[in-house]
């Protein structure tokens, strides 16, 4: 049931610049992304990021799209899950082809476009972990709401902490130094 970097796959959700200042505590949620990009990074955990309908909403926060590892797709979809997104869910199942059937996300809105991906996704066959510090949506208690119909659906509610930690298994190693700085 723990995380491992080299069965994982990072995907962000909808961080968008038109979206943002709406978002409850949206600097915190970002902030988590932040140091989840940056331990997929260093682990080698691939990326996806998704945009919802770009043109309204905006691109992706200048705050993610510059931590973003080398090569990282920025997927646009008007779907709200990201499941019923052809390039998007080719890209994840290509990546579970790999090995890589636990799929971490974050993002917003919490109560759509995470939940409902998250739930495509689970429909799919893959392992869910929706990050619950690196999520958000305009309200907190939409944000409840989506924790407890994951949970219900057999998703698990985890935290950057949690994920980076179980990413890099122990500490004494070099990841764990690089990346130790980012939970002062």
């Amino acid at each position: 049931m723990l995380l491992s970097a080299n069965r994982s796959h990072l995907l962000v959700v909808d961080a968008q610049a038109r979206l943002m200042p709406a978002i409850h505590e949206g600097e915190a949620m970002l902030r988590n992304i932040g140091i989840l990009l940056q331990a997929a990074s260093r682990l080698g955990v691939p990326v996806t990021v998704t945009e919802q309908y770009p043109k309204g909403l905006g691109p992706t926060v200048e705050a993610v799209s510059e931590a973003l590892p080398a090569s990282t797709p920025v997927l646009s979809k008007t779907s709200f899950s990201s499941a019923g997104d052809p390039s998007i869910a080719e890209r994840v199942s290509l990546l579970r082809g790999e090995g890589r059937g636990q799929l971490v996300i974050c993002g917003a809105e919490a109560h759509i476009c995470v939940l409902q991906s998250a739930l495509g996704f689970k429909e799919m066959g893959l392992d869910i972990y929706v990050v619950a510090d690196g999520v958000s949506s305009r309200s907190p208690h939409s944000v409840q709401a989506a924790c407890a119909r994951l949970l219900h659906a057999g998703c698990h509610w985890v935290t950057t902490e949690m994920v980076a930690f179980e990413w890099m298994e122990r500490a004494a190693t070099e990841d764990f130094r690089a990346l130790a700085p980012l939970f002062r």
